[in-house]
């Protein structure tokens, strides 16, 4: 078998990006565009990847870590001297070399499997992969002999008018015999607009050597999308996101409206679920089978179980099991984790708590490093106070307990099994099983209080025109 090698060119700054992000690091559905480049590669059983760097190199060597060897370029030189850094891992190797770019972030490992297939078909030194543009301003032209041969690639600033006008361009990825590839970059010149080394400059090299170049057309020309500017990260942002959206269609997902949702490449969605317009799902969240996801709710790096129900809801770095529920409009912070069948209702916040099963949180609440045991009721407006300025506390509430709307629960404390907190209490102490905590002031009543206040008139004279009425 034919070992296979692949070289990633991600030394560019990027300096249309305008940004002091390098790049090749620019996201594109929640993952750096030199990753999806990596990861489509990969699942083509490499035996080895170099990935060229330059600017932001020790933050593209952290981001893909030891998936990849790496080569240096400390001079951009152009795009042949780039390749001709990884000579030193690999220039003395047997086999099929791939070489991509770090700023394409749509290509598919299908292309790139169709692309060393063609390759080996054709008994090709090199096969560039081409693409048909209807607008080719700004790449490459692939320049064929009368019979179809390729000759050479010329780049848009050195071509002819005639040259310019050829819509079949240059994607920027090639498959080279190795040693062939490394040999032929050591005669290439620099003679050009650029004054740089242009791995394309190989081609017609070859070319002269009476060796087998040849180009494989791929059918879709939007996969061959570079980045250069923030309008080209947008339109690849859209591309990724509709490719997205329509595999998980398939695989069994209602989208109400596919285009105002936003989810990442490293989502995952069970089938028979339904995801409402402007819903974004980000980093590596899971949502189980026959879930609802409400309009506007945003869900990142969480796992959501089977048959979970959020309604216009924010959660993060959270857990919610089966058939639970949360919102409208409430937030699940980090280590959040809801229980089987709880309910989270509307405007409650939780923060690095555990809510048990069955447990009801209804509204205007925040539960913060608390756990609550199973088939709870929290009434509206609590409050786990957990912080004293300085440090963070716990609180502990047991199975089957109830606290009573307006408290403040004030950690560190444990409230027992079976316990009770009165409605508008301050609890600072512990609760015994069976039974109630109560602290609040008594009431007193103070006798006609109501008629010394400027509101008495007010409320005498709206009764009087209502008795009119």
């Amino acid at each position: 078998m034919t070992s296979k090698y692949a070289i990633i060119l991600a030394a560019g700054q990027g300096t249309r990006m305008k940004s002091k992000l390098y790049k090749v690091l620019h996201p594109v559905c929640g993952k750096p565009m030199v990753d999806h480049v990596l990861t489509e590669i990969e699942k083509n059983n490499m035996d080895e990847i170099v990935t060229v760097v330059g600017h932001g190199a020790e933050m593209v060597e952290k981001t893909l870590g030891d998936r990849t060897k790496y080569a240096l370029q400390a001079e951009q030189l152009g795009t042949g001297h780039a390749v001709l850094q990884a000579e030193k891992l690999l220039g003395d190797k047997d086999g099929m070399t791939l070489i991509a770019c770090g700023d394409t972030p749509l290509f598919t490992a299908k292309t790139f499997e169709e692309l060393f297939e063609y390759h080996k078909s054709k008994g090709a030194v090199a096969t560039v992969l081409t693409a048909h543009a209807e607008n080719p301003f700004g790449y490459g032209r692939i320049i064929r002999n009368e019979i179809g041969i390729v000759e050479k690639i010329v780049e848009q600033k050195d071509a002819t008018a005639e040259e310019a006008a050829v819509k079949e361009i240059n994607t920027g990825v090639y498959c080279f015999d190795n040693k062939e590839l490394f040999a032929a970059l050591h005669q290439i010149k620099n003679d050009n607009a650029q004054g740089e080394y242009y791995l394309p400059d190989v081609m017609e090299i070859f070319q002269k050597q009476g060796k087998v170049v040849a180009a494989y057309q791929m059918k879709n020309f939007e996969e061959s999308m570079g980045v250069n500017d923030r309008i080209a990260l947008s339109n690849a942002t859209k591309v990724m996101r509709r490719r997205i959206n329509e595999n998980l269609m398939r695989q069994g997902v209602t989208l109400i409206d596919p285009d105002t949702t936003y989810i990442d490449i490293d989502v995952k969605v069970g089938s028979d679920t339904v995801i409402e317009p402007g819903v974004q799902l980000k980093g590596k969240t899971e949502i189980g089978a026959d879930c609802y996801i409400g309009a506007h709710s945003e869900i990142i790096d969480s796992v959501i179980e089977d048959g979970v129900k959020v309604t216009s809801s924010y959660i993060e770095d959270a857990i919610m099991h089966k058939n639970s529920n949360i919102g409208p409009y409430s937030h699940l912070r980090p280590k959040a984790e809801i229980g089987e069948n709880a309910h989270i209702g509307n405007f409650v916040e939780v923060k690095k708590a555990t809510i048990g099963k069955n447990t009801k949180v209804g509204h205007l609440t925040y539960v913060g490093d608390a756990t609550l045991g199973r088939d709870i009721n929290v009434g509206c407006g609590t409050v786990f106070v957990n912080y004293d300025g300085i440090n963070k506390h716990h609180t502990t509430v047991g199975d089957y307990s109830f606290i009573g709307s307006a408290s403040n629960i004030i950690a560190p404390v444990n409230i027992a099994d079976h316990a009770y907190v009165a409605a508008g209490s301050t609890i600072t102490d512990d609760i015994d099983a069976h039974d109630m905590g109560i602290a609040r002031g008594r009431q007193v009543n103070k006798k006609g209080y109501f008629d010394r206040y400027p509101v008495a008139e007010a409320a005498r004279i709206a009764e009087e025109k209502a008795k009119e009425e």
